[in-house]
């Protein structure tokens, strides 16, 4: 079942796989079947093609057999309207004053569709990959699920922890800004944010990303999604203490010019998990660049070394 990912992509189309919830997640896949998985969960209200192409076929020449999806309320997958629409603004000031915050659901219901979903592949074990909102889906995994975890790389996220440094007013204007419901007035405000988020060091090239916003558009623009995903966020606490009982091999990449997720986020996921290395880049935004691309790779590659010596 696993190598149906790349016969799919031939004509066009993607898989998609149905969970034991009812979930259904559409996915991809890169690479030979027969190496070690790595699953890839990308972030708030963004798609699995946010994990581009040409990175994802560079992680399968780096020897993983690489699987990408939609998580719910996103891209392809299972939309639950049903569920309502959270008022985003109060449950981040409830959050933020540290009270509970109510939600259609969590991180940890995320976190078990991931799971379901290595079910439904075969996938017994896997190294996981989670950027920003997957960083914290990745987190939750490798508390909830240590046995089907070989190892654990948290990118630009954070613990939940509502103390550390709160992203700039200019990347909180972005975040919260109402995604106007038109292709081009969407495609420019999301060039717009990315200017505000992304890396200072890596520009990105614009036509390059307005072709890949516009692609995101057409495939599945479901703003009620995001705010689903935004109180699940909120929703889910603080996780530091439970990240101190991991053992999963992890990894913590986080960039010091993220004005998002500040680097603290990245610091205190780190020093939370007992023996995390902490990968620090230089210049690294809110944002997957191709110029920070290869030192993603390979500090993966040496995690998975770790992880393999250490099972040995």
């Amino acid at each position: 079942m696993l190598d149906q990912p790349a016969r799919a992509r031939d004509n066009g189309r993607m898989p998609r796989a149905r969970l034991a919830n009812g979930i259904e997640l559409e996915y991809d896949a890169f690479g030979d079947p027969t190496n070690p998985p790595l699953v890839l969960i990308m972030g708030l209200g963004a798609q699995m093609i946010l994990w581009e192409e040409d990175f994802c076929a560079e992680l399968a020449a780096a020897g993983f057999h690489v699987v990408r999806f939609d998580n719910r309320d996103v891209g392809l997958s299972t939309q639950l309207d049903a569920l309502g629409t959270p008022n985003v603004f109060e449950a981040m000031q409830a959050a933020f004053a540290g009270k509970p915050v109510r939600a259609p659901y969590r991180l940890e219901d995320m976190a078990d569709d991931t799971a379901a979903l290595m079910d439904v592949l075969g996938i017994a074990r896997a190294h996981v990959v989670g950027a920003s909102m997957g960083g914290m889906i990745a987190q939750t995994l490798a508390i909830r699920y240590p046995d089907r975890l070989l190892s654990m790389t948290s990118i630009m996220s954070t613990t939940g922890d509502v103390t550390l440094p709160p992203a700039t007013p200019e990347a909180m204007r972005v975040l919260l800004a109402p995604p106007p419901p038109d292709r081009e007035g969407n495609v420019a405000q999301a060039l717009e944010a990315w200017k505000v988020i992304g890396s200072p060091k890596f520009p990105p090239d614009e036509e390059h990303m307005r072709a890949l916003f516009e692609r995101a558009f057409d495939r599945g623009y479901h703003p009620a999604g995001v705010a689903r995903q935004m109180a699940a966020i909120m929703a889910s606490g603080d996780r530091t203490a439970a990240l101190r009982s991991v053992r999963v091999p992890s990894l913590v990449i986080h960039g010091d010019a993220d004005p998002l997720v500040r680097v603290e986020g990245g610091r205190a996921t780190a020093a939370a998990i007992p023996e995390a290395k902490l990968v620090i880049v230089e210049g690294m935004g809110h944002d997957l660049p191709p110029g920070v691309w290869r030192e993603i790779i390979d500090a993966v590659g040496e995690l998975a070394a770790r992880a393999r010596a250490r099972a040995a």
